[in-house]
């Protein structure tokens, strides 16, 4: 689990992120392209976040969003020139008649959505529990996507989150829980755009199967 020891001297836990999605590239010259690497990176980074959460019960969340990292992976490494971009990686997949990746994109998308609806909505709510921000979040990301038999699962979890002023506490280590919340909007600034540019290319015609 994620702790105030694994940050360094000062720093927080955005300080520990390998890859951050401040720091995906985006091509704005061509359709907002969003490259492949970066952003695999980023949402692996994003995945020690429910270490923090520190309950097993966040485990089957965190195995189906990594589920989804390596099944786009997977594809980007077997046929890396057509994979550059998440873009081009759907719709050459596309061409093949398989659907894997993109398929995989799509509910790696709903979950950094609601993991990133849920913590902007804590933030914003000054007195709210996290479980209420992620059990909101939830009906409104995966819940609808999710057989009865999954459901009860990630209820668990939404049930499982810690206190609100415990998981800024861990989530600031030795820092400032000002400047941990501050980054966490860069964080979630830069990840909502992205979700945003992959929301509508997943809904175009050409990306579906």
């Amino acid at each position: 689990m994620a702790s105030a020891n694994a940050y360094p001297p000062g720093g927080t836990f955005l300080d520990t992120l390998k890859k951050s999605f401040t720091d995906v590239p985006v091509d704005t010259e061509k359709d907002n392209a969003v490259s492949t690497t970066e952003f695999l990176e980023a949402a692996e980074s994003l995945t020690t976040l429910f270490d923090v959460l520190g309950s097993v019960a966040f485990t089957p969340v965190k195995s189906d969003m990594l589920g989804n990292v390596k099944k786009i992976r997977d594809r980007q490494l077997a046929a890396p020139a057509e994979s550059a971009t998440l873009q081009d990686l759907v719709l050459n997949e596309l061409k093949t008649k398989k659907h894997s990746a993109t398929e995989g994109l799509v509910w790696l998308v709903r979950g950094l959505d609601f993991t990133s609806i849920a913590l902007s909505q804590n933030l914003a709510a000054a007195s709210e529990e996290l479980s209420t921000s992620f059990r909101a979040a939830y009906g409104t990301t995966l819940k609808p996507h999710h057989s009865f038999m999954v459901k009860p699962i990630f209820s668990a979890a939404m049930s499982a989150c810690p206190y609100r002023k415990d998981f800024y506490s861990k989530l600031s280590g030795e820092g400032e829980e000002e400047r941990v919340q501050e980054e966490l909007k860069t964080w979630l600034a830069a990840l909502e755009r992205i979700i945003a540019i992959l929301k509508g290319f997943l809904d175009r015609k050409e990306a579906k199967w």
